[in-house]
């Protein structure tokens, strides 16, 4: 194969262009390519009266190394596939491999340890996708929450009411086998190649139910309802799981437990911090949900072209006098800001889109890092209780309900309350309490969103817009603890295997997918 790289097409232009661009940059005829697979598109927006997609693609065609030396094109390089390979099975217990958490990371986990014949008992505290969506928009309809199915808990874990991002910052061969897993249980094809790709929350559940079925098919027992509760240890290692289901407590014999549990499992710490096993406390970010109108934003990051564009995002960050840094997080382009609680008194909020991102509106987390530092005590489960303390700020200052205060962007930095919407009608359900958000973050997160505003506004015209809507809180972007594992995969306590967002290893979907293989690769080898 033959790697050709920024090739471009303008908006509108189609695949026979491609190919003849392809075959141009390899200086032969349309007709002398193979095979032609796009493996990135980008847009490139840098000039507003210029603005043009970028493709690399790989060609298959006879005599490569010959066309290769003779190409008039820049960029272009031989390449051979390798497939990412599971490593040789040597697991011999007679127990079946337990999994908690069925989000990312516990679904590839089971996912590749069923697949190469070590079928997984498969523990979710939460309910079926199906259900756990009525729960959701029953929520989000009238502020009444059930805390072992929401957005946090359930099957697909938190990521199934988000974006379905599958954008990540490592370049993993496994990734290539998280995507054609999506893909074959139905994401669509595109999340292989774009630069920035998505599934949308209604596609990516009916993906999640289809790996679930292959599950199923392949042995695995899935059960629905069941937390895991505690932990029985014997000479230094694990010897079962306590776990209470629909029908009670029962205890379930475990030599080897993947432990995915998400970054909301409170409760999951409090057990393993109870039961000895070594955690440490972990910086993560906390703050607001920014709303615009996408048309507003897709104007100014691609100009006159807008309209013939996929909804515009933007990834934006800036390092601020005060010594903090602040930065998007999570950008749900055509989405919208949803209800994220998982317990009752604290409101949380988190961002959500379709597939097609035709909601009036985009939102982003804008949101300023926090640690240890900012923690009330030294206790590895602080920054829990920094969460919790203001998300119940949060949920008073909404007047109960779980409506989320909300404010202006212009008031917010004239320090004034807000008493109603501008040109930006916030998306937020049950609905927002329009007042102050000062008193609902600490004040230098406040002051930093204040400082960070200004300053981004230059690198994106109109994100400072009067009228955005700021929606407090949000907490939630990542664990506030790490369960320490070693270069087996392993806590201390031997037959643990902490994994994924929840555990600390992390960072998105297909992140917390990757850490999911490699532990399924160390339980399977063991």
């Amino acid at each position: 194969m033959l790697r050709i790289g920024n090739l471009t097409l303008p908006v509108g232009g189609d695949m026979d262009q491609l190919r003849r661009r392809a075959a141009e940059a390899l200086g032969v005829r349309p007709g002398a390519l193979g095979e032609l697979e796009v493996v990135r598109q980008s847009i490139d927006a840098r000039k507003k009266n210029d603005v043009h997609y970028v493709y690399t693609v790989e060609v298959s065609l006879p005599d490569e190394a010959a066309v290769l030396k003779a190409a008039p094109g820049r960029n272009i390089t031989p390449v051979e596939r390798v497939p990412y390979t599971f490593p040789e099975v040597k697991r011999k217990s007679p127990l079946p491999p337990v999994v908690v958490g069925m989000g990312p990371a516990g679904l590839f986990a089971a996912l590749l340890l069923a697949g190469h014949g070590l079928p997984c008992i498969i523990l979710e505290r939460g309910r079926d996708m199906d259900r756990r969506t009525l729960d959701v928009g029953d929520f989000w309809a009238t502020g009444a929450l059930d805390e072992g199915s929401n957005v946090q808990f359930g099957e697909g874990g938190a990521g199934a009411f988000s974006d379905g991002k599958l954008t990540t910052g490592t370049h993993d061969p496994r990734i290539s086998a998280v995507l054609e897993a999506l893909v074959e249980a139905g994401a669509p094809a595109d999340v292989k190649y774009s630069h920035k790709p998505h599934i949308g929350t209604d596609v990516l559940r009916e993906v999640v139910k289809t790996i679930r079925s292959k599950l199923i098919s392949l042995g695995c027992d899935v059960r629905f309802g069941h937390k895991l509760t505690g932990l029985t240890v014997s000479g230094g290692a694990l010897a079962g799981v306590e776990v209470e289901g629909p029908q009670g407590r029962y205890l379930l014999a475990a030599d080897a437990l993947i432990l995915a549990p998400g970054h909301s499992a409170r409760d999951t710490f409090a057990m393993l911090h109870r039961a000895g096993v070594p955690m440490e406390q972990k910086k993560f970010a906390v703050g607001v949900r920014i709303e615009h109108r996408q048309r507003d934003i897709s104007l100014s990051q691609y100009g006159p072209a807008w309209e013939r564009l996929p909804p515009s995002d933007y990834k934006l960050a800036c390092h601020l006098p005060c010594g903090r840094s602040a930065f998007t997080f999570c950008v749900c382009p055509g989405g919208q800001v949803v209800a994220a609680a998982s317990e009752q008194g604290g409101v949380v909020t988190n961002g959500m889109s379709l597939r097609a991102r035709d909601g009036e509106n985009i939102n982003g987390g804008l949101l300023v890092g926090v640690g240890p530092e900012d923690f009330p005590g030294e206790d590895v489960l602080s920054g829990v209780r920094f969460q919790e303390t203001w998300e119940r700020v949060a949920f008073r200052l909404g007047g109960g309900g779980f409506a989320a205060p909300a404010q202006r962007v212009e008031d917010f930095l004239k320090n004034r309350p807000s008493e109603g919407p501008g040109a930006v009608i916030p998306t937020y359900r049950p609905g927002v309490a329009w007042t102050d958000l000062g008193p609902c973050l600490p004040d230098y997160v406040t002051g930093a969103l204040g400082q960070s505003l200004p300053l981004l506004d230059r690198k994106l015209h109109g994100f400072a817009n009067p009228d955005a809507v700021l929606t407090g809180v949000e907490t939630r972007s990542s664990s506030p603890v790490r369960i320490l594992r070693d270069g087996t995969f392993q806590s201390v306590l031997r037959g643990l295997y902490p994994c994924g967002e929840g555990a600390g290893y992390a960072g998105g979907i297909v992140s917390a997918a990757v850490d999911g293989i490699r532990v399924a690769e160390a339980v399977a080898s063991r």
